[in-house]
């Protein structure tokens, strides 16, 4: 059984985070303070304090492309990873690394996109077309 998570991490501007992760990325905002606000997200809970968001480079190394550490992410059905990628365009978001396949053929073949918060937060989200393809190898 899949259980939600939940992660606490910073953004400088919680009017900015709001719109972000409310209206682009389609979460449910929740519980809130001067301080902090929590969204529903793909069935996850994400609280956003204030403060100074975690270091982060581009030193993780898969496939071909080097990518941001830390990140994190969502995993999704590939129907809905199209749709949130669409979105994410319409909404002119700049990608660290554009919508795409990797992997393909191969065990583990899946869709990948990178990009950052407003504040900086690098964010992958992968989708799949059964989540028996998350661990295959």
């Amino acid at each position: 059984m899949i259980t939600p998570f939940h992660f606490a991490f910073h953004v400088t501007d919680l009017d900015e985070a709001r719109r972000f992760y409310g209206d682009v990325l389609g979460g449910d905002e929740g519980r809130s303070t001067e301080t902090w606000v929590d969204f529903g997200l793909f069935g996850h809970q994400l609280s956003l304090h204030l403060g100074e968001p975690f270091a982060n480079a581009a030193t993780g190394k898969v496939g071909e492309h080097m990518v941001p550490m830390p990140h994190f992410g969502f995993v999704l059905l590939l129907d809905d990873w199209k749709a949130l990628a669409e979105r994410l365009k319409a909404a002119g978001v700049q990608f660290v690394l554009e919508p795409q396949v990797r992997f393909e053929g191969e065990p583990g073949e899946q869709w990948t996109m990178f990009f950052r918060d407003p504040s900086g937060n690098p964010i992958e989200v992968k989708g799949f077309r059964d989540m028996a393809g998350m661990l295959a190898h």
